[in-house]
């Protein structure tokens, strides 16, 4: 038998002046993807800063939760912002173009 291993990731949520800072840790992928959105639902009319800077991984399924927590976000009045990316991570988002269309502090 193979060894399976299984995603892990962490949230952790701060509030500050309005602004919402979700703190994640460790892998975004098809199975801790639906947690994200969760804690990201968690949010309407402010401005989120998803801070990346203990993640250790991300899919395509994890940016298609960040697309769609941005399109709420903005529909309501509020954003999202990245902050502090990995280099493998801030190249995943160029190349899906999501850098393109969101805040991403280095």
């Amino acid at each position: 038998m193979g060894d399976l291993s299984t995603s892990v990731a962490d949230f952790t949520v701060e509030l500050s002046d309005g602004t919402a800072v979700l703190v994640v840790s460790g892998e975004i992928d098809i199975s801790t993807a639906p947690a994200l959105r969760e804690h990201l639902q968690q949010f309407d009319g402010r401005t989120v800063i998803v801070d990346l800077t203990a993640m250790t991984f991300i899919d395509s399924t994890g940016l298609g939760v960040l697309v769609g927590a941005l399109k709420r976000l903005r529909e309501d009045g509020g954003d999202l912002v990245l902050r502090g990316p990995s280099r493998s991570a801030r190249k995943v988002l160029d190349i899906s173009g999501l850098a393109q269309i969101v805040t991403i502090l280095d």
